[in-house]
């Protein structure tokens, strides 16, 4: 059974962050911000100017005090210590934003918006400093840790993008659909009424694997391999869209929330580790052991599609709300998954230990 955390909001919360030192954030709707304590009590609450609803916030990862916020086409820098006027505000996106993501050296920060703009800010010289773009709506931004100029983003253009700060255009581009088309499963002629509109990324530790979910409920797995990254994995994560992926710190554990209600933690260390460790050989081999049909044209996305009906996940929550947002947190000693969804508490839920 989820704990509840109440009283720290009055509509449905549709992000959650958490620092290093166990203090979580929350936004919702109309302007409301919540910081939380490791108990659940809240620790400070701030009305946004405005009252637009928060729809994204990030602690910096350098400095736990320091919260980003998005509201509207505003994002506001806080201090969490005194939880009052924002230190600063930055408007550099046209329409509202979607997604925040701070780079691990607190360099840059990255807004992903409606109109399917990135706007990278330097956060030294406090100005803009790039503008990246997807032909929708943007809906996912996040950097990758130990590569403080790269970052990957996807949209509801079905696009997956892999960016350099250096460059305007994408190092690399995975369109969905493409994905979807060359498929050879059964359901596939069906899943092109539900297309993958890409919802959410979360990157793993290393920063060279990747999570990606989409309205089709699928979750894929990519790595990244310098300039361009390939598909290692997909598997049905979902009845319903998947709105957030998270891998948790670490691990290759990863997350997911949908709207059907569940929340599902998977092993992805299981299925691709491996390959991980020695990514040239495993792919020889699965050259080797792949049936001829899918090895014609060199394409082995395949293969890992087809792996699919045995990826399973570990643990499952039934939740029973549209999942609006995840975060993972330790409290007494133990990790906890925090849920959001329409409603206006946090639900918390224990994971077993691995």
């Amino acid at each position: 059974m989820a704990v509840k955390w109440i009283d720290g909001h009055s509509s449905s919360i549709l992000c959650l962050n958490v620092n290093s030192e166990g203090l979580v954030a929350s936004g919702a709707e109309r302007g409301e911000l919540t910081l939380w304590d490791g108990g659940g009590t809240p620790a400070g609450q701030l009305q946004l100017l405005g009252a637009d609803d928060v729809t994204s916030v990030v602690f910096s990862p350098c400095c736990p005090t320091r919260l980003y916020t998005s509201h509207g086409e505003t994002i506001s820098l806080l201090d969490v210590r005194s939880l009052k006027e924002p230190i600063e505000r930055f408007h550099v996106n046209e329409e509202e934003i979607n997604c925040l993501s701070v780079n691990e050296t607190d360099t840059f920060l990255a807004a992903a918006d409606d109109s399917g703009a990135i706007k990278v800010m330097d956060l030294e010289h406090k100005k803009a400093t790039r503008s990246l773009r997807h032909s929708n709506i943007c809906s996912s931004v996040a950097f990758r840790p130990q590569r403080p100029q790269s970052l990957v983003s996807c949209g509801l253009d079905m696009q997956v993008m892999l960016w350099n700060l250096q460059k305007a255009r994408p190092l690399w581009t995975t369109n969905l659909q493409e994905c979807q088309a060359q498929e050879n499963s059964p359901q596939s002629a069906g899943q092109f009424f539900n297309p993958p509109l890409a919802h959410s990324l979360s990157v793993a530790s290393c920063g060279n694997l990747f999570g990606c979910g989409a309205q089709d409920g699928k979750v894929r797995i990519f790595r990244v391999t310098g300039v361009k990254f390939e598909r290692e994995l997909e598997f049905q994560g979902h009845s319903l869209g998947v709105s957030q992926v998270l891998f948790m710190p670490g691990a290759y554990w990863l997350l997911t929330g949908g709207n059907d209600g569940k929340v599902l933690l998977w092993d992805v260390n299981s299925d691709v580790g491996k390959q991980l460790k020695s990514p040239a050989k495993s792919l020889q081999r699965r050259k080797a052991h792949a049936p001829a049909s899918t090895r014609k044209d060199g394409n082995l996305n395949k293969v890992a599609s087809n792996e699919q009906t045995r990826v399973l996940p570990k643990v499952t929550i039934e939740h029973g709300e549209k999942v609006n947002w995840i975060a993972c947190a330790e409290i007494k000693g133990s990790k906890r998954v925090l849920v959001a969804d329409q409603s206006s508490s946090v639900s918390v839920y224990p994971l077993p230990e691995h």
